[in-house]
């Protein structure tokens, strides 16, 4: 948007299309606002502005802008706190006269989108949580093209092919405030397309992310959609096997088994000499396995392939492969440099956030070289292709 029309904008009053703000003391209005311009529950179908830097009446605050100011703002976009996330823009500029911080919300293709579990919409002046009657607007809004693979329906499914109880007992408390949660009245139905489990009504399907996070049986409609793991006896593939598992199922069922078999291979050295007290030293930091796996899980892809995740534990080091390369903004040569990150099935990775698997997007690989120095391993070793990433953890010495 140029300086003209954000000047018409800010001028407007009246418009839903604006919010003005002094100051971002209070973060959690800010992030309501973008939420609420995501799911342009009026349909004007163009983007909602937040100024930053203006009083209510338009006036200019004289708000300070520093480069900090601006990456507070932009983290908003990521801190996992909206989903799914927002697709925004955050820019200083200078609108006549005053220096402030413009904050651009494009409409969601997918909404609702919500806030902490909350659901804000606004219209005219109002804003609030959603209605039952707004929550069912905005999901008939989704846009039938250029959806991720994630939230497309599954043609041959059925709601009989979702675990309804998982649903309700694990999913939705995880993902819901619990006062929405206690006023919820809608159907079964509702609550599934609502998340993005299923699609909308007169015939519901469910979609990938109903069968990957909720599915009775996930293979039987993604045949890729587990883990293949092996414990090697040796430092080659031909050496002989002491463990292997398919770990499979729903998310919830996969990613908690998943945590038990990493943990359970570990191996921890008591070192009772070189210290006033025993010192216990894992030759693997659990919290670098966790991230590094979860993530294969996130940004895998699930699309026309049979292969699974595979993760290969040899004695002198740890593989970790998934089918699906670089993807967006990521590319062979900026993966894994800080603040690069795109996600190839960001429901996905929205639904693991809501069970507790991620705290803060982003930052997966960062954490894990953190800990793997930490505990005193090498730096992970990544190969990028196109069709596949491998990650390659040496043991500590």
């Amino acid at each position: 948007m140029n300086d003209q029309e954000l000047a018409i904008l800010l001028n407007d009053l009246e418009s839903d299309r604006v919010e003005r703000k002094a100051s971002i003391a209070d973060r959690n209005i800010i992030r309501q606002a973008i939420c609420a311009f995501a799911n342009d529950l009026p349909n004007h179908q163009q983007p909602g502005v937040l100024f930053i830097g203006v009083n209510d009446d338009g006036t200019c605050a004289n708000l300070p802008i520093t480069d900090q100011f601006l990456l507070t703002l932009s983290d908003i976009r990521s801190d996992g706190n909206i989903l799914p996330f927002p697709c925004m823009i955050v820019q200083k500029r200078t609108i006549s006269g005053c220096e402030l911080v413009v904050v651009i919300v494009e409409p969601s293709d997918d909404p609702p989108v919500r806030f902490n579990g909350r659901i804000w919409v606004r219209v005219g002046p109002r804003r609030a949580t959603a209605t039952r009657q707004e929550e069912r607007r905005l999901a008939e809004k989704r846009r039938a093209k250029d959806l991720p693979f994630d939230i497309l329906p599954l043609p041959s499914a059925s709601l009989d092919d979702l675990d309804l109880d998982l649903f309700r007992r694990v999913y939705l408390p995880s993902s819901l405030a619990i006062d929405i949660l206690e006023e919820n009245e809608r159907s079964i139905e509702q609550q599934l397309t609502s998340m993005r489990f299923a699609t909308v009504e007169p015939q519901p399907k469910p979609t990938v992310l109903g069968v990957l996070v909720v599915g009775s049986d996930p293979r039987q409609f993604l045949p890729g959609a587990y883990i293949q793991f092996l414990r090697i006896d040796g430092s080659e593939l031909t050496d002989p096997i002491k463990d292997q598992k398919e770990i499979g199922g729903s998310l919830p069922d996969l990613l908690r088994i998943l945590d038990a078999t990493l943990q359970a291979h570990i191996s921890i050295a008591t070192d009772i000499t070189a210290q006033p007290i025993e010192m216990r030293q894992p030759d693997y930091p659990i919290v670098a396995l966790q991230q590094l796996t979860r993530n294969a899980v996130m940004h895998r892809i699930y699309e026309g392939t049979y292969a699974p995740v595979r993760i290969t534990w040899f004695n002198d080091r740890i593989e970790i492969q998934n089918p699906g390369g670089p993807f967006g903004q990521v590319t062979k040569q900026n993966f894994g440099q800080p603040g690069v990150t795109d996600y190839r099935n960001p429901h996905l990775a929205e639904a693991m956030k809501n069970l507790g698997y991620v705290q803060r997007f982003g930052v997966g690989i960062q954490l894990a070289r953190k800990e793997l120095q930490k505990n005193g391993n090498p730096p992970p070793e990544f190969v990028v292709e196109d069709a596949h990433l491998l990650v390659t953890l040496k043991k500590k010495p």
